[in-house]
């Protein structure tokens, strides 16, 4: 025992040690957390709340689950950056360790370090060889975590950003009074279902589209930010 806590203590293993030490102590503190939340709440997490649907936007705008693309950026110009910023950093990308979160790369690198050079502290003595023991750890930790995490990250698939796009070959119900070519507003509902209040306009008169009826989308024109719509019965044939 006495060897295995003078060779954590000794150099290069001290340096991972401490490092070691946050990281453990982060992770224990998450997971009490994550007991103490559920145990407050008669083990039920957050996710046995019905879900309320995001705020649609402003006119001329995409609110998509509470956040939209306002004036003239596209939403996915606003989230860019931003939804997947969790996911990685810029120089954990450059280091082919990116698509899990930041704290597990960390971790990994962290854990793989500390056991390559404590088995290098273990077998080496003398400051040339631990000064190589440190530059092995160093790149061993790299190559291992890199390992790991290529397929770890199918376990954390990055958000995609919703653009207007994604809402071409989508129905929604109309909620004005009519639409025209000049006018119209529709709600249509995103695929994760939040929704969003956006602008329609119909390229021929559809007396049809009224409120409370459904179209479908089959165009965006980026130009002046409204969708075409097209009147739309989503009933089987014969009913």
């Amino acid at each position: 025992m006495g060897g295995f806590v003078a060779a954590a203590l000794a150099f290069p293993t001290a340096l991972f040690s401490f490092a070691l030490v946050v990281v453990v102590g982060y992770w224990l503190v998450m997971l009490l957390g994550g007991l103490g939340f559920d145990a407050l709440h008669g083990g039920h997490g957050v996710g046995h709340h019905p879900g309320h649907v995001g705020h649609g936007g402003q006119v001329g705008h995409v609110g998509h689950a509470g956040h939209g693309a306002g004036g003239h950026q596209d939403t996915a110009d606003a989230a860019h950056g931003g939804s997947g910023s969790h996911h990685h950093g810029g120089v954990l990308d450059r280091l082919g360790l990116g698509g899990v979160p930041v704290t597990v790369a960390v971790s990994l690198l962290v854990a793989v370090a500390w056991f390559v050079s404590l088995a290098g502290t273990v077998l080496t003595s003398g400051a040339p060889a631990r000064g190589g023991v440190f530059a092995v750890a160093l790149v061993a930790s790299w190559v291992g975590t890199r390992a790991v995490v290529r397929p770890l990250s199918r376990l954390f698939p990055e958000d995609r950003p919703v653009t207007r796009g994604d809402f071409v070959g989508r129905v929604c119900v109309i909620r004005t009074g009519r639409v025209t070519a000049d006018f119209g507003q529709a709600e249509v509902t995103a695929e994760d279902g939040s929704t969003a209040t956006v602008q329609v306009r119909t390229t021929e008169e559809a007396p049809g589209l009224t409120v409370g009826r459904t179209a479908l989308i089959f165009d965006y024109d980026a130009e002046r930010e409204h969708f075409l719509v097209a009147p739309f019965d989503p009933s089987p044939p014969g009913i």
